[in-house]
């Protein structure tokens, strides 16, 4: 009974977190305010953190990781623009590569608004975590791999969309080499302390750059990121 009653009382927290820290704030995709309205982020969040799964804000996951802000993860999911790439390619659902698995809660929104993902973590033992709690929740088309996630994942490009879920010093020149013709890579870029959330959009052999808002993620540690 205690643990229907907690259903029920997240589910309310995270509809008000839909309402006030999304929509209210511009983000419109129906695919990522349904994904987020269904995927229960209390789940991916340790214990004594559950009271503030949906808060406005970050929160530790352990070795120096985080699962981002609500509203980061909705900006970056609607910046791919995964409606109009479905729309426009209705032979499959998209292939998106998640970097920095972290928690994999951004790879489970991902999977909910029907990408098939493939998400790299560098951590092994946050990637053991990640997929344990994924597949716990259903997610078993979600594939972890363990590696250099700003080196890329060649092995299954080319991608109908790329986030990265941590800074860069630029947008990595692997991760654009495997972005198919008309998608993009949602990725923030600067320095250590600030960023901006940016988006590099392939248009056959040209590429367009967009720089969307300030944010501060942890650094995308890597051959093509920040020094360890």
């Amino acid at each position: 009974m205690r643990r229907e009653r907690d259903a029920e009382r997240f589910a309310r927290l995270r509809a008000r977190m839909v309402e006030t820290q999304l929509r209210q704030r511009g983000v419109a995709d129906a695919l990522v305010l349904a994904a987020m309205a269904e995927v229960p982020r209390e789940r991916f969040v340790d214990e004594f953190l559950l009271e503030l799964a949906y808060t406005d804000g970050a929160l530790g996951i352990g070795g120096g990781q985080t699962i981002s802000q609500p509203y980061m993860v909705a900006r970056m999911s609607e910046s791919l623009e995964l409606g109009a790439w479905i729309a426009a390619h209705p032979e499959g659902p998209p292939r998106v590569l998640d970097i920095g698995t972290g928690s994999g809660y951004q790879a489970a929104v991902l999977a909910r608004m029907g990408a098939s993902v493939i998400s790299v973590e560098r951590d092994p033992e946050l990637a053991a975590e990640a997929k344990a709690r994924l597949e716990e929740l259903g997610y078993w088309d979600i594939r972890v791999e363990v590696g250099d996630g700003s080196a890329g994942l060649p092995a299954f490009a080319p991608y109908a969309g790329i986030l990265v879920a941590a800074a860069a010093p630029e947008p990595p020149e692997p991760l654009i080499a495997e972005l198919a013709d008309g998608a993009r890579l949602v990725v923030p870029v600067g320095r250590r302390d600030l960023q901006e959330l940016t988006v590099v959009h392939r248009v056959g052999k040209r590429l367009e750059t967009e720089r969307l808002e300030p944010c501060v993620f942890v650094p995308l540690v890597g051959k093509f990121g920040f020094p360890q």
